[in-house]
């Protein structure tokens, strides 16, 4: 516990950031890669039904995410600041609590998903073409959803200790686990979208044991879990769901936007359109992983100095953070606008596919350079346990902005207003968070004096 309360609430920010947020990028770039990687080998080897499919998948895949971020961010939140107030105890009961919360998800959604998958897969913009290997994939998937979320929630409590690195490994294992067994399951096998999902939920439960190994383990988490801290106690539960809602928001409207585009781009574009999307959703969630990285750094440093009621280094860490999310987001907006056509070509050699993707893509990325600001406002509020504002701030561009205008703007322009209502979500968002950021920076000093 010392040392901990040394490493958060001492150490130099700039270097403290680093160690925490490092190893998170790492695991997120990573994470994020393998869902490339599934994209590319179903590309080279199904096509672009098979892309498609995938695509079609992917919202269900989202809204587990959220589920799971939600129980374990709103956990590690609470968990940060019990640590930074010396309330180890407690801690561990939250501890407890977002276990039984998650394996009863994981649970029902399993049960769930796997009855109505089916209408889920027509609701989410399946066409006739796709639905066959949409299923196929989806029901392997779904299948693994325990794994899946007990590894994604644990992960952010891992993180919330202050084992970066070991919250980092977690993820390593399962990215680099489907990496090797994709092009076997996929090429070797024959296995098709199949072989993709069989690639990944094996690498799921990899991961999965290994989180569980981590708590029951005496030398490597500095919680422990106790048999009567399982059961749930509705104070903490509401201020998980609480404080996790803005998470499960920010991702279910990740989930909530592919269902409308995938439907939008149906009409004004067929297959090719849905396929087309489905790279390029991959390719901004590979830039954008590095990013949200930064901000699981930023999140134990802030929520546990905000305990601590050390309004300097919560400052510090919240406008550093800030420099390298906007940074890396400029960085990714050139990249992307320049090598937009070669990144299609990884994904598959269809030419209707590449020309759309490409053309795409530019218009998509105008002002991917204010996504910074936007991931460290929505980050901040969390950390500090202001539900409501991290709500509204994660719900802005996805939720407020960007679904309205894919429903609004293809009436004027057709396809291209699919790719359009971005670059204008984004830049709104970008207009409220710069407001909302600056008044907080001010507030922060006054409340925690």
């Amino acid at each position: 516990m010392e040392k901990q309360r040394k490493l958060l609430g001492e150490e130099k920010i700039g270097k403290l950031l680093f160690k925490l947020s490092a190893p998170a990028m790492i695991g997120m770039f990573v994470m994020a890669l393998y869902n490339l990687v599934d994209t590319i080998f179903v590309g080279h080897g199904v096509g672009v039904t098979g892309i498609a499919g995938i695509a079609i998948v992917f919202p269900i895949s989202m809204i587990v995410m959220s589920l799971a971020m939600m129980v374990g961010i709103g956990g590690s939140s609470i968990i940060s600041r019990r640590l930074g107030e010396a309330r180890k105890e407690e801690a561990e009961k939250v501890l407890g609590n977002v276990i039984t919360m998650i394996f009863g998800l994981g649970i029902v959604l399993t049960i769930l998903g796997l009855i109505f998958i089916k209408p889920l897969l027509i609701a989410f913009g399946a066409t006739e073409s796709i639905l066959g290997p949409a299923l196929e994939y989806g029901r392997i998937i779904i299948a693994g959803t325990l794994f899946f979320a007990t590894s994604m929630a644990a992960n952010n409590v891992i993180r919330a200790e202050g084992n970066a690195k070991m919250a980092m490994f977690t993820m390593l294992i399962g990215a680099v686990l489907n990496t090797i067994l994709d092009p076997i399951f996929i090429f070797v096998f024959k296995l098709g979208l199949a072989g993709a999902a069989w690639a990944t939920i094996i690498s799921q439960f990899v991961s999965f044991v290994y989180v569980l190994y981590y708590f029951a383990s005496k030398t490597h988490s500095l919680l422990r879990i106790h048999f009567h801290n399982l059961k749930l106690q509705m104070y903490i539960v509401k201020e998980i769901l609480a404080l996790g809602v803005a998470s499960f928001v920010r991702m279910a409207s990740g989930s909530a936007m592919s269902v409308v585009i995938n439907h939008t781009l149906a009409v004004y574009g067929g297959d090719v359109a849905i396929a087309t999307f489905g790279v390029i959703n991959r390719l901004l969630a590979f830039v954008l992983m590095p990013m949200f990285g930064i901000v699981q750094g930023m999140q134990p440093i802030v929520g546990f100095n905000y305990g601590a009621k050390n309004s300097d280094r919560v400052k510090q860490a919240i406008s550093l953070s800030l420099k390298i999310t906007t940074i890396m987001s400029l960085v990714a907006f050139v990249l992307l606008f320049i090598f937009a056509g070669i990144f299609m070509r990884v994904f598959s050699t269809d030419t209707e596919l590449l020309a759309l993707g490409t053309h795409a893509t530019r218009i998509i990325i105008i002002f991917f350079f204010t996504l910074g600001l936007q991931v460290v406002s929505a980050g901040m509020y969390q950390a500090m346990g202001r539900a409501w504002a991290s709500l509204i701030m994660s719900s802005l561009r996805q939720v407020i902005f960007l679904i309205p205008l894919v429903i609004i703007l293809p009436f004027f322009f057709h396809l291209n207003g699919v790719w359009y209502a971005f670059p204008v979500a984004d830049f709104s968002a970008f207009i409220v968070s710069w407001y909302m950021y600056k008044r907080e920076m001010i507030l922060i000093e006054k409340h925690l004096a």
